[in-house]
């Protein structure tokens, strides 16, 4: 039998248990544990517990360095680790859906007592290479609690077994069968949302734009730190390409096997949502931007983009976290304080006063509903 000491699972786990018991210390002592004062970068403070999390995070040359199913492996037991014990919900049921090329494995979240919810079609993160269902199963727990609504996330195919464009085929195939079936999964068919974070908030945002014109179309967009604009350099690149989870190489490394030998034009919408010809017309979007991300932005350039065109937008900024933080909630508490703030303004985002203006091209909102 292996020694279980040499088990990774083992070692993420002592680290994941160390890092919570770390947090919980007055901030001063996690900033002298860290080895220096608060990170300051373009006037945003470094929240104190990500800093020392960064400081005590074992070092990668980058997620994918080791291939992709050991680093889809090594990020799972990382995120898995670090949750610490789930958020209990009303139900959670695994599932399957009909993607655009065969069967995909999904999870259903139900909050408690909210029979007949709007439903969240969530597309992970993780550079449309690594993440799944249990990577991102506390953030989509959060969701379903805090915003009363219930989520399906979906296991698309990522690359590079399954280059572009089959990641977006996937999502969109996703989004139709929820809104096909959301009555037999008891949600609200009317109010059938999409969202994702990083790699899934493209997804997502792209899934808006190509289904606008559906008889029914997402009734809102969800965008957490999104990519949006494959090849425009931006002052947020260079500022945090180091030390704040997502670096410029992985960026680069992923959209490499995701592109892969498709000859994809990497500025076409369908890979840089920012591009599309037109804004006008896409469902409400609540974008939800990192100050300490390289994509921080493109998330703003995304949603100044949206609402120059009249659609609806929130803006949700969080200067003192990194890329990823819905990861990291169970051992970070301004990750989750932000995650539930996250959740309690989407909640509004499928609710009545955005739901009577989406029965065309999404005017402007009401006074006071726009970010």
């Amino acid at each position: 039998m292996a020694d279980p000491r040499l088990d990774p699972g083992v070692i993420e786990r002592v680290r994941g248990a160390m890092a919570r018991a770390l947090v919980r210390l007055p901030p001063s002592l996690q900033l002298l544990l860290s080895g220096r004062r608060r990170v300051t970068v373009d006037g945003q403070g470094l929240d104190p517990s990500l800093q020392l999390l960064l400081a005590v995070r074992p070092r990668h040359d980058g997620l994918i360095e080791a291939g992709p199913v050991e680093s889809r492996a090594r990020l799972q037991r990382e995120v898995v680790a670090i949750r610490g014990r789930s958020t209990p919900i009303g139900a959670v049921r695994n599932v399957t859906i009909q993607g655009a090329a065969g069967p995909l494995a999904a999870r259903h979240y139900v909050p408690e007592n909210r029979p007949g919810a709007p439903l969240l079609v969530f597309f992970h993160g993780g550079g449309f290479v690594l993440g799944g269902l249990e990577t991102h199963d506390e953030p989509c727990r959060l969701l379903a609690k805090h915003a009363g609504q219930q989520v399906l996330s979906v296991d698309y195919r990522m690359a590079p077994e399954h280059p572009f464009p089959a990641a977006v085929e996937d999502a969109v195939a996703a989004f139709r069968w929820a809104v096909a079936h959301a009555s037999e999964l008891g949600a609200d068919s009317a109010g059938v949302a999409v969202g994702g974070d990083s790699a899934g908030a493209t997804l997502a945002a792209v899934v808006s734009q190509l289904t606008a014109r559906d008889s029914q179309p997402p009734a809102a967009q969800l965008l957490i730190y999104p990519p949006t604009d494959h090849n425009t350099p931006r002052p947020s690149h260079r500022l945090f390409d180091l030390g704040y989870m997502l670096t410029m190489v992985e960026r680069t490394a992923y959209y490499s096997l995701y592109l892969g030998r498709t000859g994809a034009d990497p500025d076409q919408p369908r890979i840089s949502p920012l591009r599309a010809p037109s804004l006008a017309g896409l469902p409400p979007a609540l974008v939800v931007i990192a100050g300490f991300d390289i994509l921080r932005d493109e998330g703003r350039a995304y949603a100044e983009a949206l609402q120059a065109a009249g659609t609806p937008c929130q803006v949700q900024e969080e200067p003192s976290l990194g890329h990823g933080f819905i990861n990291i909630t169970g051992a970070c508490p301004a990750a989750h304080r932000a995650v539930v703030a996250m959740a309690e303004q989407w909640q509004g985002m499928v609710g009545s006063d955005y739901r009577r203006y989406s029965t065309s091209k999404y005017p402007n909102p009401p006074l006071g509903l726009a970010g």
